[in-house]
């Protein structure tokens, strides 16, 4: 079983990746003209602040202290580079496109921590959340695949 610092840290680096999201999704929806995608946006960045925040509270709980920033990291801070570079052309394939492989980096994160020896509470929690990412992970591919085809046929 994971010591209190190893489950501290493995719940800060999964608030961490969740505020990149809870970000990703928040600029994606202020880039869009689409209503409809915009509202899809601002709905999963609502939900994963939610997520957050639920994170952060299972941090206290153990007496530790919750992360409060998105992470700066390497391949996840390239990642924020290039959605910031799609939206600038606000081209809705390419800003789903960026807004998946955050959604990919999400993914990956809880399934590691999911994978990881926890207390059943916590794992609870992170196995719930994993559910969640994977549907927004899902829908995004959908809406990715929809735009895709639609400007394929224009």
């Amino acid at each position: 079983m994971a010591d209190n610092d190893e489950i501290i840290s493995i719940l800060n680096d999964l608030i961490e990746v969740s505020k990149d999201g809870e970000e990703g999704f928040r600029t994606s929806a202020e880039q869009v003209d689409d209503p409809q995608l915009k509202a899809f946006f601002l709905s999963r960045s609502q939900d994963v602040a939610t997520s957050v925040q639920e994170l952060q509270d299972l941090v206290r709980s153990i007496g530790g202290e919750p992360a409060a920033s998105s992470s700066l990291g390497g391949a996840l801070h390239r990642r924020w580079i290039a959605l910031k570079i799609a939206l600038t052309s606000n081209d809705t394939v390419a800003v789903l496109n960026e807004v998946e492989r955050g959604e990919d980096t999400a993914l990956a994160s809880y399934r590691k921590a999911a994978a990881e020896d926890l207390p059943a509470d916590i794992k609870f929690v992170i196995v719930r959340q994993l559910e969640g990412a994977q549907r927004n992970h899902d829908q995004v591919k959908q809406l990715r695949d929809t735009a895709r085809a639609e400007a394929s046929a224009h």
